[in-house]
């Protein structure tokens, strides 16, 4: 995939309001106690639209809405709608009417078509949406709606999320410059294939439909779905992506490797967001795995590595246990050959071709006082193929949340 020259790119203000022609507003609905708890994402003119989502089998109300809406539109959008507090998830048909309601009322506030209308709920599993309260929170954003609400609708979307997540760049291209923004929230229930995450992301390129699709695919691949928290997948994970063509860059074939560049970058940022501020986290911990024979037994057993309780209790108390390492990547069910393997923690490597150097722990040890720390095993293989994964450290934190969370 093709990478930005640093020249021609700046990370600005702004977040999901920074591209040209999209307002924002967040209101306080009453879902939640006294917080900001719906926001409402519009584009000026009817937009390119794609949408990836969720692999659980349980699959919530919203994001049946949103696929229905972004094949019968074919995949033209003009506003999103997201509430947190109710996932509205695992709620029958009463749920599913009350996302198709909360869609109509979108399409009213904004005056659209219903099926421009996009809707997302985060939250509690199996309560039940109030659909009086959501119509009255879209009316009241709808007529808030303006280019500084961006920070706003970044925290009315947060559920256990110690902090709003949110970022742009501009891009600057020979036919002009195109912004890509864009806020998530999440911070348990981390991965997505889609995980419980949102992710909104705008731009001012203009592009068509499919084409979009296939950037969000692609990137969605090596960022969202290249991070963990604790090995969940939700019901309503969801990721946007809306093009409204404002900045009057047309993403032909000499564009569209730096608009996926551009995207990639603005995603890649917000997916480590998100693993650095997951529920007890006190550790961005990147995992690379080299040395595999393809990228599918790559990225498998980094994924084994980055899920492992064990290995995620020893980075939270700074034990280089390279053994808990070795031990994940033989039982990935990948190609594994443990005696042309090799373990890294930050700059030692603790265990080569059967060799264990033991006097260089204190090393390891060392870098894992950081808050980032950084693995590599490679699975001895000979092979090529590489992949990463960003994940957290688990920690007593962690358990008290998700212990604690309807109680």
């Amino acid at each position: 995939m093709n990478t930005l020259d640093t020249g021609n790119v700046d990370t600005i203000d702004g977040g999901i309001t920074a591209a040209e022609g999209f307002r924002a507003a967040a209101v306080s609905c009453g879902i939640k106690t006294d917080a900001l708890d719906l926001a409402l994402i519009v584009s000026d003119v009817s937009a390119s639209a794609a949408g990836v989502f969720t692999t659980n089998r349980a699959v919530a109300a919203p994001v049946v809405v949103c696929r229905e809406h972004l094949e019968r539109s074919g995949g033209i959008v003009r506003a999103v709608a997201v509430n947190s507090g109710c996932a509205n998830a695992c709620t029958g048909p009463a749920g599913l009417a009350a996302s198709r309601q909360m869609a109509e009322a979108v399409a009213v506030a904004v005056t659209c078509p219903v099926e421009q209308a996009l809707v997302a709920s985060t939250g509690v599993i199996g309560l039940p949406l109030e659909v009086g309260k959501i119509r009255s929170g879209i009316t009241a954003a709808a007529g808030k709606l303006d280019r500084s609400s961006n920070r706003a609708a970044a925290v009315a979307i947060m559920t256990t999320d110690r902090a709003p997540k949110e970022t742009a760049v501009r891009v600057r291209v020979p036919a002009g410059s195109f912004v890509v923004g864009g806020m998530v929230k999440g911070s348990g229930m981390i991965e997505p294939r889609m995980a419980t995450m949102l992710g909104f992301l705008t731009t001012d390129v203009s592009i068509d439909p499919v084409r979009l699709r296939q950037a969000l695919v692609s990137v969605t691949d090596e960022t969202f779905n290249a991070i963990t928290v604790d090995g969940e997948c939700s019901t309503n994970d969801s990721v946007f992506l809306v093009a409204n063509g404002a900045s009057g860059v047309e993403v032909d074939e000499t564009v569209y490797p730096l608009f996926v560049a551009g995207l990639k970058h603005v995603c890649s940022a917000l997916a480590r967001e998100i693993v650095r501020g997951g529920e007890g986290a006190t550790k961005l911990v990147t995992i690379h795995v080299t040395g595999a024979g393809t990228l599918n037994d790559a990225k498998r057993a980094a994924r084994a590595i980055a899920n492992s309780p064990l290995v995620k209790t020893a980075i939270h108390g700074g034990d280089p246990n390279w053994g808990r390492l070795v031990a994940v990547a033989g039982r990935a069910g990948v190609a594994f050959e443990p005696s042309r393997a090799s373990v890294r923690i930050g700059p030692a490597i603790l265990y080569e071709h059967d060799t264990i150097w033991a006097d260089r722990e204190p090393e390891a040890a060392n870098h894992m006082r950081g808050r980032e720390i950084e693995v590599e095993v490679n699975l001895g293989t000979d092979g090529e193929a590489d992949a990463t994964v960003w994940t957290c450290d688990l920690s007593a934190e962690y358990v008290r949340i998700n212990a604690d969370y309807r109680t």
